[in-house]
């Protein structure tokens, strides 16, 4: 079973972020879950989501302390020491950041010791495609290519059906952003 916590802010779809990966993860014949941890939500506040992929029955419900994957959707959450525990060498970190990987591990007084760390522009490709600092759908396109746990048809697949109420054009921006990322993880 893969395990996936997702940090954010308030506003920048963190929810959403897991949804979307247990939803393309079942277009892609798996089993998924996804589900938020609730607090005091407010827009900018740190908040945190979670996501299991799995080819059985996912019986287990409770949060995930030990990430396979350990997405940041804010590089400045890195400045709070707890959002890295749990984490192992083998875990895929994928930071939604312009630093460099040096400059990332620094940013966490070097406890990052894994070997997978990833760093996306999403920020800025949301900001292009987007208009708007809402990156998870981006920073998904560089989880999609980075892991390969889920496609980039179930991904683009999952955005369409998760948006539909909100309309082609929106459909269409997120999708372009989601394959923007995940071009970005092919050059690296």
């Amino acid at each position: 079973m893969l395990q996936i916590r997702i940090h954010g802010r308030g506003g920048q779809g963190v929810v959403t972020a897991a949804e979307l990966i247990a939803l393309a993860a079942f277009k892609d014949g798996l089993y998924a879950q996804a589900f938020p941890s609730f607090g005091v939500e407010r827009s900018g506040a740190p908040i945190q989501a979670f996501a299991r992929i799995s080819q059985e029955a996912i019986i287990t419900r409770e949060q995930v302390y030990s990430p396979d994957v350990l997405i940041i959707q804010d590089d400045s959450l890195l400045e709070n020491k707890e959002i890295l525990n749990g984490i192992s060498p083998q875990t895929y970190l994928i930071v939604n950041s312009n630093k460099s990987l040096q400059e990332l591990r620094s940013l966490s007084d070097n406890k990052i010791k894994i070997e997978r760390i990833i760093s996306s522009p999403a920020t800025a490709i949301a900001l292009r495609l987007l208009g708007k600092n809402i990156v998870n759908t981006v920073i998904l396109g560089a989880f999609a290519q980075i892991t390969g746990f889920i496609t980039l048809k179930s991904l683009l697949r999952a955005v369409a059906e998760k948006f539909h109420d909100k309309g082609k054009d929106i459909i269409y921006k997120n999708q372009i952003a989601v394959k923007g990322a995940y071009q970005y993880g092919q050059k690296k």
